[in-house]
């Protein structure tokens, strides 16, 4: 069984000197300990300082769906302490919302993708906090995709963003005290930063293997299946490709009201997958209603994702193929989503999530597998290196 660091900054007195003076805690539906206790309440039960809340994108309580949809500061009505949104006019914490904060806590459960915004709300703390000599604590959680398998392209900064401030591949291997130990050194940061490390957590176990349960991170992510195969589907959001928003199982469908599933499948993507080299999943032809966002109350063909073993699931690398298939099927209705995206008025969305321009070359030139090992490739044994003297766990 794993003990988060939440658990573990309440259960070890070596810790008891962390909760000392006027505290802070970035924080959502996810922060809970075991007994699904939310960490306000831990916080406050323990008698501590706490004197401020600050919430990620999607709210404090996980309730906002869109990009760019923000959330407003308020005071908790149960709490009765003040919530600052860091996505809103700002996504930074401001000096004067950090005043008379001796120390902020981050207790955010991430996704493992470089596509997720909850590693830069907390990187943009790091650097707040470092102008406001303000401590942080991160209380780590579990890579819910493990921590070992890398996989997609590196980010070129070029193209930084709000979905990707840092020169990450899209599937990093790293829980959020491993990116906090890694973006103090590459952003060259004077913070005083301690992570509270997680009890009898390996890098190869899934979510599961825990022993923790699943709230779910974000509205759009209900399940711990559905965080595989996001990591390719994220991808979408930069097209006219519904990636299951308003179905049940959001996030593991992708379809559009052009495609006949099963002609398709059988016609070309089997052919595609055979040449990839993929496996690790079965695409089960389907239609859907999406009830909102993209082709609401259209019906749509297309597929869900069904990952049937999780080391050999490639799904970056299956996203890419199908948004690459898609195109081509779909000639003029297929379509690229147009600016603006996470506050980016310029750059194509695609790019963005991309973290290059040269991926959307690909699908548009109908790239082949050599060109795209060469574009997830470059740079990766950079990161590699990079990254050892951040990690915290083993295998």
């Amino acid at each position: 069984m794993t003990s988060s660091g939440l658990e573990q900054l309440f259960s070890q007195n070596n810790h008891k000197a962390l909760l000392k003076g006027d505290l802070a805690l970035l924080c959502h539906s996810a922060s809970v300990n075991r007994n699904l206790e939310l960490a306000p309440t831990i916080f406050l039960e323990h008698g501590t300082g706490l004197k401020k809340l600050f919430g990620p994108q999607h709210g404090l309580v996980c309730d906002v769906q869109d990009n760019m949809i923000e959330s407003g500061h308020t005071t908790h009505p149960y709490f009765n302490l003040p919530v600052y949104s860091l996505y809103s006019e700002t996504r930074s914490p401001s000096d004067e919302m950090l005043q008379g904060i001796d120390t902020l806590f981050i207790d955010l459960q991430d996704v493992g993708t470089r596509i997720y915004t909850y590693i830069y709300t907390m990187t943009l703390c790091l650097e707040a906090c470092a102008k406001n000599n303000v401590k942080v604590v991160v209380l780590d959680r579990p890579n819910p995709i493990g921590g070992i398998q890398i996989e997609g392209n590196i980010l070129d900064l070029g193209f930084s963003s709000f979905v990707g401030r840092h020169p990450l591949p899209v599937r990093h291997a790293m829980t959020m005290g491993e990116l906090a130990v890694w973006a103090k050194r590459f952003l060259e940061l004077d913070v005083d930063l301690t992570v509270v490390p997680m009890v009898g957590w390996k890098r190869s176990m899934s979510f599961e293997d825990s022993g923790l349960p699943w709230v779910m991170p974000s509205p759009n992510l209900p399940t711990v299946e559905a965080a595989y195969p996001f990591v390719g589907t994220v991808l979408f959001e930069g097209t006219n490709i519904s990636e299951g928003r308003g179905t049940t199982r959001s996030l593991e469908i992708v379809g559009h009201p052009g495609i006949e599933p099963f002609s398709f499948l059988r016609d070309v993507l089997n052919k595609k997958i055979a040449e990839y080299r993929l496996e690790g999943f079965v695409l089960r032809p389907c239609l859907f209603l999406p009830t909102f966002q993209k082709h609401m109350g259209k019906s749509c063909g297309g597929y869900q994702i069904h990952v049937t073993d999780r080391q050999k699931f490639k799904p970056w690398r299956l996203c890419q193929l199908l948004c690459q298939a898609f195109y081509h099927h779909l000639g003029d209705q297929f379509e690229w989503k147009s600016p603006p995206y996470e506050y980016e008025f310029d750059k194509m969305p695609i790019d963005l999530i991309n973290g290059n321009d040269t991926l959307k070359s690909w699908v548009e030139n109908n790239g082949g597998v050599d060109q795209l090992d060469q574009i997830e490739n470059e740079g990766q044994a950079d990161f590699m290196n990079g990254r050892e003297d951040a990690l915290i766990y083993t295998s």
